[in-house]
């Protein structure tokens, strides 16, 4: 029997919710040790860690895997295959069948779909992992060292050799389950140049291998900050900062790994540049300024000088408003720091 949902029901996300509370403990204690994405106490700064302990021990060469629209192209028939090896209840089977036979609304209409499992739906993460073991499974009878995150997967070697090898073995593995290695973000590389979950390796002193936030997450963050602390925005400057807060503190939990003090106080330099020039936009007019600073606590000499530079925005929140503008200041308005 099929369903065709197109947006799940209350009863449908309370069935799948129920199915997952059944099956999550039964099943994941047979996923490889090795796999970290959606499962209970687990998370992916742990595989970060396992990353960086592989690269220290001397494996300098990483397959990064990238399987294209891999969510998209689950087969459903070999899904169902390997759940039957590991679920012995028709009953479930059919619940899930009809899960992942969910139709999709296209211009008003229902439409069937025989691969792909629904995006956002309680058991697609638990799926997906049942599917993925397999290879996972592969790789650890090699006695291979990799660490998997849902789709996102890297193995590490220590001679380009012996990656292409394991793409090799890669490519064949995920042939089998019906699924496509997305060759232009798939690499054998030195780990040096790649990313895993946002993170990426350097050397350190002494040859310690450290992590830091990549390049790419690193300039997304500059560019959210710049969008939520437009100068023209209109916004009062505590309505900013509640703003700007949510999203500091999620972004500094996830990359609270990283090894890179400069980095951060940098960074907590520059978004306090722009709170201070946003505040100087605010208050406009050189009397204003004067007025305001004086009553922060600035000495009248200070505030005049901050005053007569009025226009220039960006150059005027810097050097002596720093002295009236402080951390501290910034502390009280409730924004997060960084280092």
């Amino acid at each position: 029997m099929q369903f065709a949902l197109t947006v799940p029901t209350v009863t449908d996300r309370l069935i799948q919710q129920a199915l997952l509370q059944v099956l999550q403990p039964l099943i994941d204690p047979t996923f490889s040790e090795h796999s970290y994405g959606f499962r209970p106490g687990r998370r992916a700064q742990d595989a970060v860690l396992a990353a960086q302990a592989y690269v220290q021990s001397g494996r300098r060469v990483v397959v990064d895997i990238d399987l294209a629209q891999f969510f998209d192209r689950v087969s459903h028939d070999i899904l169902v295959d390997r759940l039957r090896k590991r679920i012995d209840d028709d009953g479930v089977i059919r619940l899930i069948r009809a899960y992942l036979n969910s139709g999709i609304m296209d211009h008003g209409v229902v439409q069937s779909r025989h691969e792909g499992t629904p995006q956002g739906g309680p058991l697609s993460p638990l799926l997906a992992n049942v599917l993925l073991d397999e290879v996972d499974k592969e790789l650890e009878r090699r006695g291979h060292c990799f660490a998997r995150y849902a789709d996102d997967a890297n193995v590490y070697v220590r001679s380009v050799r012996a990656g292409e090898r394991v793409m090799a073995l890669l490519r064949r593995c995920y042939a089998k389950l019906h699924l496509t290695v997305n060759e232009s973000k798939s690499a054998v590389a030195s780990v040096f140049g790649r990313k895993f979950l946002g993170y990426s390796l350097w050397v350190a002193s002494g040859g310690e291998i450290k992590r830091k936030v990549a390049a790419k997450p690193l300039a997304a963050f500059k560019q959210r900050i710049r969008e939520l602390t437009r100068r023209s925005c209109g916004r009062s400057m505590p309505e900013l900062v509640e703003r700007l807060r949510s999203y500091v503190l999620g972004w500094r939990g996830y990359f609270r790994l990283a090894q890179t003090p400069q980095v951060w106080r940098k960074l907590d330099e520059w978004l306090r540049h722009r709170l201070r020039a946003i505040q100087l936009k605010h208050w406009k007019r050189g009397t204003t300024m004067y007025r305001e600073l004086l009553k922060l606590g600035a000495l009248p000499s200070v505030a005049k000088q901050v005053a007569g530079n009025s226009r220039r925005w960006w150059r005027n929140s810097d050097r002596l408003l720093k002295t009236v503008l402080t951390v501290a200041y910034f502390d009280r308005l409730g924004v997060p720091r960084l280092s």
